[in-house]
């Protein structure tokens, strides 16, 4: 079989191999079936070759060494026999091993994004270097995918850099830097751009300097060919390789409290939806006493298990829902090109506006604030500074970060000022008179190609347009708070909103770290929209005698993050019945014109906000307790006493979201339903594990739901089945079978 020219080989030494993984035909390296032959073939040829000193891995791919495996052909597995999956498993390990037993010192030259599968490449070689770079991370992220490494990562991590942190690495998907990577004892040397030059005859096979002095990639490549002649001039890398073969010496009292630590602190993250991370830790605990051989095979056994499972199905579906955002330009019309955004403008200084200018700054972009209130814009600046200079590491302010940004900041109460950006977004309060009285003030000073956009939650994006010159440059642009957090950003687009401005604003959104969807203009858009079926029905479930004990139990069983009446009092109760009186408005026959709401905020009882709403706030980090005064209020609105099972609570707020996202479908609000699954996990929080609302559906089946709405029909349009739902139940369709563009 002819190479694909993924992989090349070059010798910057007689003695010294390097071979660089580079698929020009995608951004990053992957771990396919055929990257893995091409590997084996390249072994099989090097072990061949007299004198070899070392054999140095890297990446032709600045900032991304390998990301993973190729989690399509896993997926395409998904139905295989266990026998089938252990093969793959020991396959790849048995490959990966080779490096460790190589005829001379192994080097992983690691610059970007190491993770998955690479990572697991990686630390079968003898020595790791890593470049100090902000993209470079290293991680074993499988059990957010529902799985846990399996081609050997689990043993040889817990042999390297310790059980206790290997544990942490692999239970807790999340990466490391090189900083930390170093101090783990997982690299074995970092590389900097600001490391001081080396003779660049040391390389000989690298990029030619450049006038500035060597790249990066050169200096690493540098390092990993001393590293190469200091290793073979000490032959330490032996002494580890049969180190790292035999058993972890962890006395029984050290294993049972890294075990009891371990599985409690995965409970509570985890709430049991997950059960990668246990598994993980199970395999991991149970194999530290064996050989490397032994203890590769129970992780193998262990990964077999969980490899096809629903939740891996599920989270495998995640996956591919974000990988398909990266790539949609939002449009269909081919050929069409985004304006570029180079500065930004925001109007409105409150806890969105702020929110809002802080996620562009940390991308460094500059900003223009503005508001109608000079303090309120003072407020609202600190409020900025504050966020952006925050560092993660220190847990506090950082004065070098805010140096650093502060003079991309520019506060103003100059129209002329906000009107120069590529951008402007208006983020002042949900009302459509001062909201178009200040497009009519700003309209005429922007540039010729210039976007001027609504945060609105509630209000619909073509009347906001009426009256404008350039309507096909309006567009909405729905961040969600706190912004900071929160990933997805909707792009609505009004009737006369151009392609263009639809490209431009969803470029945008993706260059400041945000997942944007497109939605068409109408009531509550996308995700309010869902919502708002979830909120009414939790109402409806108190007026007939559910207990708020009950209904919250109920949801966060299910894996939501919170329960729907403790979702209100974050929102807010007053926010909640404006927003409540536009869906009502729009969708009156399936909107129940609930008075609990109406009444509570009379009573003074707003949510987190005034310290009390369907809970009690001691604080203002949202922590509650359950209210003893609120039953015998709540009493006055009840239709009765009547015992509601849990399941019957589950498929009364979740079913008339399906419902719901049907008559989206039907209307095309939205281009995909990748959109709306897309839209709920990152929007609403429905849980990952779950693959997404309609994903969750498919698993159901459209004629199972139908049957689990007939006791509710009755009820009402908002608990019976829509055109759409009758005739996939009929023709035994899924959602994701009207996906036009499968995953590539």
């Amino acid at each position: 079989m002819a190479d694909s020219g993924i992989l090349t080989l070059h010798f910057p030494d007689p003695d010294i191999a390097v071979l660089t993984f580079d698929d020009p035909r995608k951004g990053a390296n992957v771990l396919s079936s055929t990257v893995l032959a091409e590997l084996e073939r390249h072994l099989d040829e090097l072990e061949k070759r007299v004198g070899l000193r070392g054999l140095i891995l890297r990446s032709g791919k600045p900032g991304s060494f390998i990301a993973g495996a190729d989690l399509r052909e896993f997926a395409a597995s998904f139905d295989a026999p266990r026998e089938q999956i252990l093969a793959m498993c020991h396959r790849g390990r048995k490959l990966f091993a080779r490096l460790s037993q190589f005829s001379a010192v192994t080097i992983a030259a690691i610059d970007g994004i190491c993770v998955g599968g690479g990572a697991e490449l990686a630390i079968w070689c003898d020595r790791r270097i890593l470049t100090v770079d902000a993209k470079t991370q290293f991680g074993f992220p499988e059990v957010k995918l529902g799985l846990f490494p399996g081609w050997g990562g689990t043993a040889r991590a817990s042999r390297i850099v310790g059980l206790g942190n290997a544990v942490e690495m692999v239970t807790s998907g999340e990466s490391i830097d090189a900083k930390m990577a170093a101090a783990m004892g997982l690299a074995n040397d970092t590389v900097s751009a600001d490391d001081a030059p080396v003779d660049a005859k040391a390389s000989p096979g690298s990029k030619a300097p450049t006038a500035a002095g060597p790249t990066l990639a050169d200096r690493l490549l540098e390092a990993a060919v001393r590293m190469v002649q200091a290793e073979a001039a000490s032959s330490d890398y032996l002494a580890d390789r049969k180190r790292w073969a035999g058993p972890i010496v962890e006395s029984e009292t050290e294993l049972g409290f890294l075990g009891a630590t371990a599985s409690g602190y995965i409970q509570s993250q985890t709430g049991g939806h997950y059960p990668a991370p246990l598994a993980a830790l199970e395999v991991m605990l149970g194999a530290a006493g064996l050989p490397l051989d032994a203890a590769c095979d129970q992780e193998a056994e262990g990964m077999a298990g969980l490899f096809g499972t629903p939740v891996n199905r599920a989270l495998i579906n995640v996956f591919f829902l974000t990988d398909h955002n990266k790539k949609d330009q939002g449009v269909d019309r081919p050929g069409v090109v985004p304006r570029p955004v180079k500065s930004v403008s925001v109007i409105g200084a409150g806890i969105m506006g702020a929110g809002i200018a802080s996620a562009n700054l940390r991308r460094q972009v500059p900003v223009a604030v503005t508001d109608a209130s000079e303090p309120a814009l003072a407020e609202g600046v600190r409020h900025v500074l504050e966020e952006v200079s925050y560092n993660k590491q220190t847990k506090g302010p950082d004065a070098e970060r805010a140096i650093r940004f502060a003079p991309l900041l520019n506060a103003t109460v100059s129209d002329t000022e906000i009107a120069r950006a590529d951008l402007v977004i208006e983020a002042v309060v949900e009302n459509l008179d001062v909201k178009k009285k200040l497009y009519a003030r700003l309209e005429p000073l922007l540039g010729a190609d210039a976007v001027l956009a609504s945060n609105t939650s509630t209000i619909q994006i073509t009347k906001l347009a009426q009256g404008l010159k350039h309507p096909d440059r309006f567009i909405g642009i729905h961040f969600f708070n706190p912004v900071r957090k929160m990933l997805l950003v909707e792009v609505i687009r009004g009737r006369e909103t151009s392609d263009e401005t639809v490209a431009t604003a969803v470029a945008y959104a993706k260059s400041i770290g945000k997942s944007p969807i497109v939605v068409h203009d109408g009531p509550g858009f996308l995700v309010n929209r869902l919502l708002f079926p979830y909120l009414n029905e939790s109402l409806e479930l108190l007026t007939e005698g559910a207990s708020i004990k009950a209904i919250e139990r109920a949801a966060t069983d299910f894996g939501m993050p919170m329960g729907p009446l403790a979702l209100y009092d974050m929102v807010g109760l007053d926010t909640s019945v404006y927003a409540g009186r536009v869906m009502w408005e729009a969708f009156p026959d399936r909107t129940g014109a609930s008075p609990i709401l109406p009444a509570m905020v009379k009573a003074g009882r707003l949510g987190q906000k005034s310290g009390r709403g369907f809970f009690l706030y001691r604080d203002k980090k949202g922590r509650c307790e359950p209210d003893p005064a609120l039953a015998d209020w709540l009493a006055t609105y009840r239709r009765g006493e009547r015992k509601i099972s849990s399941d019957e609570i589950t498929t009364r707020l979740l079913l008339p979201m399906v419902l719901e996202a049907t008559r989206i479908l039907e209307a095309k609000l939205v281009r995909d339903v990748r959109d709306v699954d897309l839209g709920v996990i990152f929007g609403l929080g429905f849980p990952p594990f779950r693959g997404g609302l309609l994903y969750w559906a498919d698993t159901l089946g459209a004629a199972k739901i139908v049957e689990r709405l007939k006791p509710f029909e009755a009820l009402g349009p908002r608990l019976q089945p829509t055109p759409l739902l009758l005739e996939m139940a009929a023709s035994g369709k899924k959602f994701y079978d009207q996906i036009k563009t499968k995953p590539r």
